[in-house]
């Protein structure tokens, strides 16, 4: 085997093999590296879905919350300004999992430095940011993905399966919940900070409940709904309610909140021929479940299938392993900047109206 050195690119190196029919050139993929900017909780979650060794810088204002990290990575250089992260040359792809307010200036040194970018969700507190960070991808050639990991969890991926197979027919409306109950103090944390945050539950997770609707729905043209702050002491809402609907006339019914004592996720696919609901997502919101009811031509009791995923969230890793495959083909991520601008956009809608 000889190494072309003049065939090497960014992400693999051609070489000559020998083969059955003489010599033939094949690309080697070469491992992608990674910077982590944002050593919390979520940039843990990041770094545990990546593949051993692949993380060579680590980023925080605090500098101990990096060094930590560094230790579950066994490796990676710790620093404390985010240019010299993004600047590494050793660092393909950028993860950005800090203070809502910062995603998008920080994703813009990233792609200013010609890094491939994963933004942790909601991506930006405007939509006016990420619709900057798309003109500047394009002008770079650089691929950015909006940090949206609940499309990856299983049950999603079978509904959208069983969907792609026309299995439920023609969708009429979605309808789904998601709540949680805060904690002592949770009217003081940088989330109840709108100048941090962009705004309440909207903002945390019903973006989640947006951009799973929209997978399955597509762009919604018709956008309204109201927030409310109904139990916390805080500026910004901790209940919103929203009814988004496509050309085609579909609707997502979607609340949030986090005045659920209970924790709670339930989404529900109604088509004209079956219905999937999807119940849990491991953890304090119970086993993973797809229920699959299917209606009999005589109707009555459906035919029902359960699928349970007790494994554990595997989701943070599939969605870095589909993201590195774009990277790889060069092409837009199915939930990059456009997407979640449609996000933002309807949030803004509804911020709007209330």
């Amino acid at each position: 085997m000889f190494v072309d050195e003049q065939g090497a690119t960014n992400h693999g190196i051609w070489v000559e093999v020998l083969g059955r029919f003489g010599y033939h050139r094949v690309m080697l993929e070469k491992p992608l590296k990674y910077a982590i900017i944002g050593c919390g909780l979520i940039g843990k979650k990041r770094l545990q879905a990546l593949p051993s060794g692949s993380v060579s810088v680590l980023c925080d204002i605090d500098e101990a919350r990096a060094r930590d990290l560094a230790g579950l990575s066994h490796g990676g250089r710790v620093v404390g300004n985010s240019l010299e992260a993004v600047n590494d040359s050793n660092v393909d792809i950028v993860i950005i999992a800090t203070l809502n307010k910062d995603l998008a200036p920080l994703a813009k040194q990233a792609l200013e430095a010609k890094k491939h970018v994963l933004i942790e969700k909601p991506g930006a507190i405007s939509s006016s940011e990420l619709e900057e960070l798309l003109k500047l991808s394009r002008v770079v050639n650089r691929q950015v993905r909006i940090g949206y990991n609940h499309r990856y969890h299983p049950a999603f991926l079978k509904a959208h399966e069983i969907v792609a197979a026309g299995s439920i027919g023609p969708i009429m409306f979605i309808r789904a919940r998601y709540g949680h109950g805060g904690r002592l103090g949770y009217n003081k944390e940088w989330r109840a900070d709108k100048k941090l945050s962009g705004g309440g539950e909207l903002m945390d997770q019903g973006v989640h409940l947006i951009d799973l609707a929209g997978s399955f729905l597509g762009k919604f043209d018709k956008i309204d709904g109201h927030v409310a702050t109904s139990f916390w002491d805080m500026a910004v809402d901790d209940n919103a309610f929203m009814s988004l609907r496509t050309p085609k006339n579909q609707t997502a019914w979607l609340q949030v909140s986090c005045t659920e004592w209970k924790n709670l996720f339930s989404f529900e696919i109604y088509g004209r021929d079956a219905k999937l609901h999807i119940e849990g997502l491991g953890g304090s919101y119970g086993i993973e479940r797809l229920y699959y009811y299917r209606m009999l031509p005589e109707m009555g009791p459906p035919e029902t299938t359960i699928w349970e995923f007790p494994r554990g969230d595997e989701s943070w890793k599939k969605e870095m392993e589909v993201f590195e495959q774009d990277i790889r083909a060069g092409r837009e991520p199915n939930c990059g900047l456009q997407s979640g601008i449609e996000t933002l956009k309807a949030v803004e809608k509804i911020y709007a109206r209330s």
